[in-house]
């Protein structure tokens, strides 16, 4: 065998992720206008005003490289986080910083533990790295959390060779979350030489009692690390911009991983402009609370199942026909995620989004149903 087919061998085990569909590319396959996209979770605001104004000014110069260190956005992250500059890690997104973390830990003798329907990146990255997977199954439909992270079923596959633990909360794509309580002690019992990942991707749009902001566990467990982005409430998913915060040690340790100058210089300059405008977060946070309430209260007067959500989307069981129904909603314009390759196929997971929008989808689906 060649080196050309070993790596082959590798590759095409893995499955790449699959992006919302663009709207440019439905508009281009259907022929239509004014489509709407509901599949990636972004918001549906937009960005940050301040946000325009400032890639105006940090584009003058994108013939230099970016700080590579990110300099101005760690400090300005470290205010607002109340933690240590050098326990900040930038990335190419979030998706990046969990790469990287992934890398740091996994190898062919290792093992990376995750719940069942857990955002799939976590697969690609153990995957990647020629790790095994331990999936613990989550709780089962019409339990208190239905599909949600089981942490006691993760515990029980801790094993010798366990490296690290993926936790998402928020999940995607099921929206369920974990409360404080229960994620403590699940981190206080594992060992601490097992890294544990809590991807925060959601954090600012959980309005949820008993919601953990896990830095505050930072400084009793040096084998924790947080991920957050800027792609969901602070609406620049386009630039590529997250990070993550553990200790320091852990931190240098990414740094030695992380390929250079992974944050471009307008991402780094808009993210640091994101996390000025409050007024803009919270109205944010308020019209997809809003949408949410919308959106479950028009499935529920119809009967229709879904899964109670944290997040800006919900996930909607449409059971034998969601596919169909997938296909009826594109052709009118309209892009909702089918979830089949989480082993999902009876849902359909519906970003939040704004009201015109909500209507234009309901109308079609009240058509199509």
């Amino acid at each position: 065998m060649s080196v050309i087919d070993s790596a082959l061998v590798q590759i095409k085990r893995l499955h790449p992720y699959s992006p919302g569909k663009p709207v440019e590319e439905l508009e281009r396959e259907f022929g239509i206008s004014n489509a709407i996209k509901l599949a990636s979770n972004e918001n549906p605001l937009g960005c940050s005003p301040m946000v325009h104004e400032v890639l105006a000014g940090a584009s003058e110069h994108i013939e230099l490289y970016p700080d590579a260190n990110a300099f101005y956005l760690k400090q300005r992250l470290a205010q607002k986080l109340g933690i240590a500059e050098n326990q900040i890690t930038i990335g190419n997104g979030s998706n990046d910083v969990l790469d990287l973390v992934a890398r740091s830990f996994l190898d062919s003798t290792g093992e990376a533990i995750y719940s069942q329907y857990a955002f799939m990146v976590y697969a690609m990255v153990t995957q990647a790295c020629g790790a095994q997977a331990k999936v613990a199954e989550a709780f089962s439909p019409g339990s208190a959390q239905s599909y949600g992270h089981d942490l006691d079923a993760m515990l029980a596959l801790i094993g010798d060779r366990t490296r690290l633990i993926f936790i998402a909360n928020p999940n995607n794509p099921t929206g369920t979350w974990l409360e404080s309580d229960a994620l403590k002690s699940f981190i206080e019992q594992v060992p601490d030489h097992i890294a544990i990942v809590i991807d925060e991707a959601y954090f600012e749009y959980v309005d949820m009692e008993q919601y953990p902001d896990s830095m505050q566990w930072l400084d009793r467990h040096p084998n924790l690390i947080v991920t957050r982005t800027f792609s969901k409430i602070y609406g620049i998913a386009g630039l590529r911009i997250g990070y993550s915060v553990s200790s320091a040690e852990l931190c240098d340790l990414f740094n030695r991983v992380r390929q250079p100058f992974n944050g471009n210089s307008l991402a780094l300059a808009a993210a640091r402009c994101a996390l000025d405008d409050v007024a803009f977060v919270d109205q944010s946070r308020r019209s997809n609370q809003q949408g949410l309430q919308l959106m479950q209260g028009w499935f529920g007067q119809r009967g229709i199942d879904y899964i109670p959500s944290a997040g800006n989307f919900l996930t909607v069981r449409f059971g034998d026909n969601s596919t169909q129904i997938y296909q009826a909603l594109l052709e009118r314009g309209v892009i909702v995620r089918p979830v089949a390759n989480y082993n999902m196929p009876d849902f359909l997971r519906i970003s939040v989004g704004s009201k015109p929008q909500l209507d234009k989808m309901f109308a079609i689906l009240e058509d199509i149903l």
